[in-house]
């Protein structure tokens, strides 16, 4: 049976921080639902009782950025394949903080250690107003095998300038043509 809470509970952490994968869902008037699937390894991090953030890379679409600039609706879910049967959901809305802004900086230090990686382009925040966990009986058993490092391989070798290019070629506009309004990531990115 599902249950709902105000906030991030210790055992939902707890869950949260065990597993590997992660997926967000946003969605905008007159767009398509999105969902997309986010690695936790070096991204995630839940900074505090209602707040989660990850530091996100680029991709062959940009609908979150659209999506939380028009709209600001998001949804995470983290499904438990191990042991442990458990999907756990955050409610709430997301914001995107660019890449290039001293916000991001600061951001990155905080709570990434400094690191940036290969690609980067924003840190999407979520403020919470609700979580649920429910029993994840249907979810089957994985096996966890290692990170797939093709992505951040094809950004290592764009480096900045190439990265600023797939941008302003791939990522200005979601596919519902809904600006991302990642002009000033292509603007930081060739410096």
């Amino acid at each position: 049976m599902a249950k709902f809470f105000k906030s991030i509970t210790d055992p939902l952490r707890r869950v949260v921080e065990r597993q590997r994968i992660f997926f967000v869902a946003t969605a905008a008037v007159g767009a398509r639902v999105n969902v997309s699937p986010r690695p936790t390894a070096d991204t995630l991090r839940i900074t505090g009782p209602n707040e989660a953030m990850y530091l996100d890379m680029t991709g062959s679409g940009a609908e979150t950025a659209a999506h939380l600039r028009a709209d600001g609706r998001m949804t995470m879910m983290f499904c438990s394949f191990d042991e442990q049967p458990m999907i756990v959901r955050f409610f709430g809305t997301g914001r995107s903080v660019l890449k290039g802004t001293e916000e991001f900086d600061t951001l990155l230090s905080n709570y990434f250690d400094g690191k940036d990686l290969p690609g980067s382009r924003q840190i999407v925040v979520m403020a919470i107003e609700a979580t649920q966990s429910s029993c994840g009986y249907g979810v089957p058993f994985f096996d966890y095998t290692g990170e797939r490092p093709t992505l951040r391989d094809w950004s290592a070798r764009k480096g900045d300038a190439g990265i600023a290019d797939y941008l302003a070629e791939k990522n200005l506009m979601s596919q519902d043509c809904l600006p991302t309004g990642f002009e000033s990531v292509v603007d930081a990115l060739k410096g």
